[in-house]
């Protein structure tokens, strides 16, 4: 599927039929990323990988460090909207691309960011929270500013929890890029009908 396109062809078919149902994205977005681990196997850090390695589990993966922790696999990166918390684009790259390297928002919508994604200016409009340095310490404005976006930010952080916990999709045992997209394509594909239901019990659909 990710060879011919049918993946990306599949996810802009719901996508058409979303905004078709009148659910399109109103009050801006928010970027976000998770990890996907995978089995990195006996390969060490430093291994070959791509086209160059000796064993199929040091593929595409590699390693990144978040606070004391070491992940090995990929990275899910994802854009829903505010309101309905509908996921509208998604984006996998190995663990070690930084956040801030992918932008998936699109000129004249709002984008809600961590600040992680700090001093790298997306399409859209940047709502991105600032963070302080040594020895300039944010102001109370920014400080403010850091809160509104983080409310606006809540929503973004429910559909990895489901991915996770509910879908059990945190792990994969792919091992190359364009396979682990199709899998986390068709998770994130699951969620949108997942919330899709939860909107109808409330009465938003």
């Amino acid at each position: 599927m990710a060879k011919t396109g049918k993946d990306r062809a599949i996810w802009a078919e719901l996508q058409r039929q979303l905004d078709a149902l009148g659910l399109k994205v109103r009050q801006g977005v928010v970027q976000d990323a998770t990890f996907i681990t995978a089995d990195p196997g006996h390969a060490k850090a430093d291994a070959p990988r791509g086209e160059d390695a000796e064993t199929r589990r040091s593929k595409d993966g590699a390693w990144a460090k978040k606070g004391n922790t070491s992940y090995f696999g990929f990275k899910l990166h994802s854009k829903l909207d505010t309101d309905l918390c509908l996921i509208r684009t998604l984006e996998t790259t190995p663990a070690s691309v930084h956040d801030s390297q992918v932008d998936l928002s699109d000129e004249d919508e709002v984008v809600y960011r961590d600040w992680g994604y700090q001093g790298v200016a997306p399409k859209g409009y940047s709502a991105t929270m600032k963070r302080g340095a040594r020895d300039h310490p944010l102001g109370i404005m920014d400080r403010l500013r850091n809160l509104r976006i983080s409310k606006k930010r809540a929503p973004g952080e429910r559909h990895y929890a489901v991915i996770k916990r509910v879908f059990n999709a945190g792990h994969v045992l792919v091992t190359t890029v364009p396979r682990v997209h199709v899998k986390m394509l068709f998770t994130a594909f699951g969620f949108n009908l997942y919330q899709l239901h939860t909107l109808r019990k409330h009465g938003v659909v």
